[in-house]
This record gives structure tokens, C-alpha cells and sequence, in this order.
């Protein structure tokens, strides 16, 4: 009997893991990854060089910053589905050459739009590597126990890229021009595609059914749209502006007609049925509310220790690092946590210490106070890293294996989701409270306090321009709006991190783990036929 269950688990290791063992394939999917999230944030601390070399407008600097994670966000579903179609490993390695390509092409961008374009090819890259990375984690790990480890591995791995996306960006920056935070990708993508080829296992969906196309373009049309229709309201576009309201209606009515499709289709590209567990639907809106935090808090934060506080940005990314270190640390104890605390208190203490956090850093000012910053920066690491865990967690396992590669897109799309529409968000309160501040500035007229009304650091120049007492005291009035701004645009943001505690009360008070988890097996020919190379 013992012989027949040893041989049984072996079988298994290699139909999930194709015969690479499991703790190297979750070390390949983690660069992966680690790639695409140091992308989402590594332009962050060049915004302000990008803005002088290429002097985009408003709009287009928001697209800059925004359109990455937007198609990303959007295509997911897509690329998932296409993946168990033709197979992950080699929607993957697809993945890394656009991605390669796009990011020499962002390099190189002499214009505003070409930036936004090589930036939206590598949302299409993105889209291609993020949804394998769960997919085939859920897959190598079937018992429930290893699989937390392997997830609060996933999930630094996750933190610490959008982390050190500004150190690095920062530290390039220092020696080089803005266009270096992109070229770094090129060697890593030329590293990840032999060794991805040569140790990820190939693996496929059931393949019933026929591939909903229509749907999967639906469904990015719509998160399109209605992304759009926010950005506009950001950039203080009339809420009546047919230019406003028709990508919210359009995009609302394509996302209405895609939940339609895939409740009617006997084989949809997502099963819905899944959000009726309360869990699985309670996990992917915490994950929305984290990332919405983060990542639209690390844009403003950037920003302010750059145009306010004065720093370099390789200084700036360094006061960054806390943060980065503080999620690490959550998610390798985050698999203790888990089974000691459950996901319910785990979660929910999370989003309440980063917003403990989030309302400790009002007290910033115009003067740098680096003890009051580490000290919100470490809350606010762990505490949203906790957060990601112990969410990404209880929705993996809340999800069928079978339909591991449809829950792997939808926590993924939320996850990008969340950090699109959090720095859309967030900059939409941020300009609301900044910039009546400048009205009505002594000595400045309207025109130039309009002008600097849209950003700081046009402030600045418009300041410069000006000169005198006049711009100096532009200049001094930007920079207390920017400060108003960002105490309003924090205790929002602790108000939506309060709403994600009071969500996560609906998940399970305990881990449960089954003894023995099953995995769908492919037969012997699928499992040979999976080894056949892009």
C-alpha cells in the first residue's frame, strides 16, 4: 500500500511540475513576477525626468504611468484562457520576447506618445507572464500547507518588486537617463527565456469547449472604458462631458455584457459560480483595495520626497527600502501566520494596521522627518503584505484545481486592476485638493496659477518662469497644496483600507486543510506531449 501511494505522489510531482522540481519552478515563476511588478513602479521616481525630457500634457502623463497596468489588467483574462489553450509555458516565453521588445522600444521613445504605446506593449507582455505565474503554482502545489509557504514566497516576491521598482529606477537615474528603467528588462528577459524553456513544465486546460473570443475582447473593452471615464474625471474633466460619460457607459455595459455571456455559455472563460463563495469573492475585493493603496500611494509618496522634501531619486528609493523589507518579512511568516491566526483575523488586521499606518504619515509636512516615515513605512509594508497573502491565499484554495487557471487571471486582473485604478483615484483626489490652492496666489496670474494647477512639478516651472517674489511665492503656495493634497489623499485612502477590513470578516476563521488534495492528472501521452517546446 505504501509502495502504490509513494508511486501515486510521484506520478502526481511530475504531472504538476512536468519533472522540474516544484521549489525551482516556484523560483522561476517569483523572477517572473518580480519583473513584471518592479515594471508597474520602476517609472515612478523618472516621472518628473520623463516630464522635462518629453514635456508630455496632464492627460499623457497619466497614461505614461497608467497604461501598463491598465492593458495588463485588461488582456489577462484573455492571455489565461489562451494559455490553457496552446499551453502556459509557451504563452509565457510569447510573454518575455514582447516584453524585451517593448521595453527597448520604451527606451528609445523620443515623444509622449511612443512612450504610451511601448508602455502598452508591455501591458500586453505583462499579460502574458502574470497569469501562469498562479496558474502553475496552484498546479506544482497541491497540499495546502506547502502552498501557503509557496505563496507568501509569491506574494514578497509581489511587494518587493513594486518596492524596488523605485530604488532601482532611482539608482539609473543617478547614472543614467530615464530611458535606463527600461533597458534593465532586456538582459533579464534574454536570462528568462532559455531558462524558463529548459525548467518550466508545459501544461493545459481540459480544452472543452470552444475559446470565447468575443467574450475575452468584450471584457477588456469594458475596463477600458471605464478606466477611461475616471481618468477624465482625474484630470478635472466635466462630469457631464459626452467625452466622460460614454466611455463610463459603453465600458459599464460591456462588462454588464460579458457577466451576461459567461453565465449563458456552457463553457465560459471565467465561471462566475465561483464568486458566490463568499470567500473567493471577499479575497479578490481585498486584493483590489490593497493594491489600490499601494501603488497609487507609492506614486504621491515619490513625488513628494523628490518635489518637496528635495531629494535624488536614488535617495528617494532608499526611503523606500523600509517598505520593501517589512513585506518580505510578512510573507515568509505568512504561512505561520495564516495557520495560527486564520484568514479572517489575518486579513483584517492587516488593513487595519496599514491604515494605523496611513493615518501616521498625515503628520508629514513640508520638513523631513525620516523617523516618522520609516516608522509608517514598516507598518504600512507588513500591514499590506499580510493583507496580499492571506487574500491571494483563500482564493487559490477556495478555487477548484480544474479551474485554477480562471481564479489565477481574476486575482491577477485584480491585482493590476487595483493598481491602475489606485493611482487614477487617488490622483483624482490629490488634484481636487491641490489644486484650489493655488488660486488667488499674490502677484500670479491666473493663467500661470492655472498652469500650476495641474501638477507640481509644472508648478515649479511655471514658478521658475515667473521669477521674483511672485514665483517664489508660487512656488511656496504649490508646495503647501501638494502637502494639503496628500494628508487628504491618505485619509481616503485609510477609509477604503477600513472598508477592506470590514470585508474581510466575511472570509473563514480558520485554515482548513484537507489530508490529501487531488490534482487532475493528464494521461500519459498529454504528460509527454506537454514537453514539446515554443
Amino acid at each position: 500500500m505504501s509502495g502504490t501511494t509513494t508511486a501515486a505522489a510521484a506520478l502526481r510531482r511530475r504531472a504538476a511540475g512536468a519533472g522540474a522540481n516544484r521549489w525551482v519552478v516556484l523560483v522561476v515563476l517569483c523572477v517572473s513576477l518580480l519583473l513584471v511588478a518592479v515594471d508597474a513602479t520602476v517609472l515612478h521616481v523618472a516621472v518628473p525626468a520623463v516630464t522635462e525630457d518629453l514635456r508630455p500634457g496632464g492627460i499623457e502623463l497619466l497614461w505614461i504611468v497608467d497604461v501598463y497596468p491598465l492593458v495588463c489588467a485588461s488582456l489577462l483574462i484573455l492571455f489565461g484562457t489562451l494559455g490553457d489553450r496552446i499551453g502556459r509555458r509557451r504563452v509565457l516565453l510569447l510573454g518575455y520576447t514582447l516584453f524585451g521588445v517593448a521595453s527597448g522600444l520604451a527606451a528609445l521613445a523620443d515623444s509622449a506618445q511612443l512612450l504610451i504605446v511601448a508602455r502598452a506593449l508591455l501591458g500586453v507582455g505583462g499579460a502574458m507572464i502574470m497569469p501562469a505565474t498562479l496558474s502553475i503554482l496552484r498546479q506544482v502545489f497541491p497540499d495546502r500547507r506547502e502552498r501557503a509557504l509557496a505563496i507568501g514566497i509569491w506574494s514578497a516576491v509581489a511587494a518587493v518588486g513594486a518596492a524596488v521598482g523605485p530604488l532601482l529606477g532611482g539608482f539609473l537615474l543617478e547614472h543614467f537617463w530615464w530611458g535606463s528603467v527600461f533597458l534593465v528588462n532586456i538582459p533579464l528577459m534574454l536570462v528568462s527565456l532559455p531558462v524558463g524553456r529548459l525548467l518550466l513544465p508545459e501544461s493545459k486546460g481540459d480544452g472543452k469547449g470552444p475559446w470565447d473570443v468575443v467574450g475575452a475582447l468584450m471584457a477588456a473593452a469594458g475596463l477600458f472604458g471605464v478606466v477611461l471615464g475616471v481618468k477624465r474625471l482625474g484630470s478635472g474633466e466635466s462630469v457631464g462631458s459626452l467625452l466622460t460619460v460614454l466611455p463610463l457607459v459603453v465600458g459599464a455595459a460591456l462588462l454588464a455584457g460579458f457577466v451576461r455571456r459567461q453565465r449563458r455559455r456552457t463553457y465560459p472563460l471565467v465561471d462566475l459560480k465561483m464568486f458566490a463563495r463568499p470567500a473567493f469573492s471577499t479575497s479578490v475585493g481585498c486584493i483590489v483595495l490593497a493594491m489600490l493603496a499601494l501603488v497609487g500611494l507609492e506614486l504621491i509618496a515619490a513625488q513628494y520626497l523628490q518635489l518637496v522634501l528635495g531629494l535624488s531619486p536614488l535617495e528617494t528609493g532608499l526611503r523606500l527600502l523600509p517598505l520593501t523589507f517589512a513585506a518580505m518579512a510578512a510573507g515568509l511568516a505568512g504561512a505561520r501566520m495564516l495557520r495560527r491566526f486564520g484568514p479572517r483575523r489575518m486579513v483584517c488586521a492587516g488593513f487595519c494596521l496599514t491604515a494605523f499606518a496611513v493615518v501616521l504619515l498625515t503628520a508629514l509636512g513640508r520638513t523631513d522627518d525620516c523617523a516618522l516615515m520609516l516608522s509608517g513605512f514598516v507598518l504600512l509594508g507588513f500591514g499590506l503584505e499580510t493583507t496580499l497573502f492571506g487574500a491571494y491565499e483563500s482564493m487559490l484554495s477556495e478555487a477548484p484545481p480544474e479551474q485554477a487557471g480562471g481564479a489565477a487571471a481574476i486575482g491577477e486582473t485584480s491585482y493590476q486592476l487595483g493598481a491602475g485604478i489606485g493611482i487614477a483615484l487617488l490622483g483624482t483626489v490629490m488634484n481636487a485638493a491641490y489644486a484650489p490652492g493655488l488660486s488667488g496666489v499674490p502677484g500670479v496670474p491666473a493663467s500661470a496659477s492655472a498652469s500650476a494647477g495641474h501638477s507640481l512639478g509644472e508648478a515649479y516651472e511655471v514658478a521658475a518662469q515667473l521669477g521674483g517674489s511672485a514665483g517664489a511665492a508660487l512656488r511656496h503656495a504649490a508646495r503647501d497644496a501638494f502637502v494639503h493634497g496628500l494628508h487628504v489623499t491618505l485619509l481616503v485612502s485609510a477609509g477604503l483600507l477600513l472598508l477592506g477590513a470590514v470585508m474581510a470578516l466575511r472570509l473563514p476563521r480558520v485554515m482548513q486543510c484537507e489530508p490529501s488534495e487531488s490534482v487532475e492528472l493528464p494521461a500519459p501521452r498529454d504528460a509527454a506531449e506537454s514537453r514539446v517546446s515554443v
